[in-house]
């Protein structure tokens, strides 16, 4: 087959470049390795909308972090994803760690970050009542906010296939060869042609760059690891809770999460380059999160914990600590988009805004679609309808009427609405990712072998072939009777 362009990595950034990229005149592809989008740090992150003081100043993660904040919420409500702009909070103490406040305010200042303030004892108590004891005061930033990422890269998804970008899944790609005018792509499911590749393999960006000869950067693993806690500790705490941040990042933090549960972390563990798939939790790890939330919230408790995770940070080593975004001096057709560590995230609108405007640059033959489709329509969602619309959707369609996941209320009609979409799921967690069937507290146990069938029924396949979440996650084997 033969594209345009080829977009390699369906994480936030993957997804929202290939979304900008469909609305030029073109052919598309975004390949992803796994069996989804949003398998690797999209899925496993703080799901922090960053207000913008971290970042250096004059650097690339700056500009694109405080402009993807200020974008956030209109990409959220064209896309119909949670998104809820609730401000953050970096707290300190110290008299030490308050004059580190004042460091991260300047910067913000400068970075462009409106409305900041440094706050004092009681209006810190007053805006967060259960802080701890040792808080002496904090920097306010009411731009801060906290998103579903997910469900971001899956609306995007959606949406770029909608506008008629291709998403092939299971296509990990392996070589890559530029001869006569075409990149040659070589993958699990197949050769592709393209004219420019880009470049959003996240933590494996390097090993995509050393197939055309790039070897200018080299990205290692910093694993974080969390815990997510059942909605009753959403009490607690109002904000996004930041600790002062150190060389190894932001801190363990605690924060509410869109869908009204608390994460806490994460931690910051550099792993050494063949451990990319490492997202294995340890004792280690979640003791040292229990530990440091005690001084933030002691209120707090992991007894509550309805699972823990971690998830890998794209870390550059020997660079300049910011966002790697241009054409490859091996090939200045082929568009790197590396190293996008925190705030990645939040930096995702304004990264593909970006990246679009840079690949008009280089190839202005292609010229913008007469129509393109903006928005994606909000799937329905029953437990956040009143009683009176409830009975009105079960009476146009009887499935939504029948719940599948009783933690969180999530119907049969959902799960199908899920499975029909474009870029729709294609196994357990899939359908977990897009519904919430299985993130409850019981976390997929009672629900999960009825999401299997009905995968099953409405992909037209045997029940042993549904997966966990891709290859090597098979759930049934065969008939034992």
């Amino acid at each position: 087959m033969q594209y345009d362009v080829v977009v390699i990595g369906a994480g936030v950034i993957g997804t929202m470049i290939t979304r900008e990229l469909s609305k030029l005149d073109m052919k598309t592809v975004l390949l992803e390795k796994c069996g989804d989008v949003a398998m690797g740090s999209s899925k496993a992150n703080s799901a922090i909308v960053h207000a913008g003081f971290d970042a250096e100043n004059g650097t690339l993660k700056a500009k694109l972090n405080v402009e993807g904040a200020s974008l956030m919420e209109y990409y959220c409500n064209k896309l119909a994803v949670p998104y809820k702009n609730i401000g953050s909070l970096v707290v300190a103490y110290s008299q030490e760690e308050m004059t580190t406040l004042e460091v991260l305010y300047d910067r913000g200042v400068k970075n462009g970050v409106p409305d900041m303030e440094i706050i004092g004892q009681e209006k810190l108590r007053e805006m967060e009542p259960h802080i701890g004891d040792e808080a002496l005061g904090a920097l306010w930033a009411p731009t801060a906010g906290i998103v579903s990422p997910y469900e971001l890269t899956i609306a995007a998804a959606e949406n770029a296939v909608v506008n008629g970008a291709e998403i092939r899944r299971n296509s990990g790609v392996f070589d890559i060869e530029y001869k006569d005018g075409m990149f040659y792509v070589s993958t699990s499911t197949g050769v592709i042609k393209a004219k420019y590749v880009i470049n959003c393999a996240g933590v494996f960006a390097d090993k995509i760059a050393n197939m055309i000869g790039d070897t200018s950067f080299n990205i290692i693993p910093r694993k974080g690891e969390y815990y997510l806690l059942d909605k009753i500790e959403n009490k607690f705490v109002n904000h996004v809770l930041f600790q002062c941040p150190s060389a190894m990042g932001k801190g363990i933090l605690v924060t509410p999460t869109a869908h009204g549960n608390v994460l806490l972390g994460p931690t910051a563990t550099d792993l050494d380059f063949d451990s990319k798939l490492d997202v294995e939790t340890t004792s280690a790890g979640l003791d040292e999160i229990k530990a440091s939330v005690k001084r933030v919230i002691p209120q707090i408790t992991t007894r509550n914990a309805i699972t823990s995770f971690a998830g890998l940070r794209a870390h550059v080593v020997d660079g300049k600590h910011d966002f790697i975004i241009e054409p490859s001096k091996a090939n200045d057709r082929f568009i790197n988009v590396a190293g996008i560590e925190s705030p990645g995230l939040t930096a995702a609108p304004a990264i593909a805004r970006y990246v679009g405007e840079m690949f008009g640059k280089m190839a202005p033959e292609y010229e913008k679609k007469a129509e393109f489709i903006s928005t994606r329509p909000e799937p329905i969602k029953m437990a956040e309808l009143s009683p009176e619309e409830r009975a009105e959707v079960v009476k146009k369609d009887p499935r939504y009427g029948r719940i599948i996941c009783r933690c969180e209320g999530i119907t049969e009609g959902e799960i199908i609405d899920a499975i029909k979409a474009p870029c729709g799921a294609r196994d357990i967690d899939a359908v977990k990712r897009r519904t919430r069937a299985g993130m409850g507290r019981c976390q997929g146990g009672f629900c999960g072998s009825k999401v299997l069938e009905i995968l099953a029924r409405e992909l037209d396949v045997p029940m042993n072939e549904i997966t966990k979440y891709g290859n090597g996650s098979k759930i049934l084997y065969d008939k034992t009777k």
